[in-house]
């Protein structure tokens, strides 16, 4: 008997271990979308919003669509329209926005955009 619940356990175990390294756990309610391509962390963070500071740009993870400021009016879309086309993410300053899981981001960037700029200087920068 025990030695089937060792087993048990080392295989639970392995397999734990063997999914950790596949990188990020994105839950979502859209089933296979996966995350754009310049989303990738090297550890597995939780995270709902990734913020470029360059462009005034969010990317939702949840609900895998982009929140940006445009003539005064914060917009969402799906697509970033074709004025963003020479935007390269993978290599744009990039802010994971830790600690803010709710759904009013132009509300959190209103009252955190001091602190958001200050943060820029720690930003992560995507190289391929």
């Amino acid at each position: 008997m025990k030695k089937v619940s060792f087993f048990k356990l080392l295989l639970i175990g392995i397999a734990f271990f063997s999914l950790e390294s596949c990188g990020p756990v994105v839950v979502t309610s859209r089933i296979g979308t996966p995350p754009p391509p310049w989303f990738y962390p090297h550890r597995a963070e939780t995270v709902r919003y990734i913020y470029f500071p360059d462009y005034l740009i969010y990317y939702d993870l949840s609900l895998r669509n982009y929140i940006y400021f445009d003539n005064g009016t914060w917009l969402t879309v799906n697509v970033l329209p074709s004025k963003f086309n020479h935007i390269n993410l993978r290599r744009t300053s990039q802010i994971r926005i830790k600690n803010y899981f709710g759904d009013n981001i132009r509300k959190y960037h209103y009252d955190n955009r001091n602190q958001t700029n200050k943060r820029n200087s720690n930003s992560v920068r995507r190289r391929n």
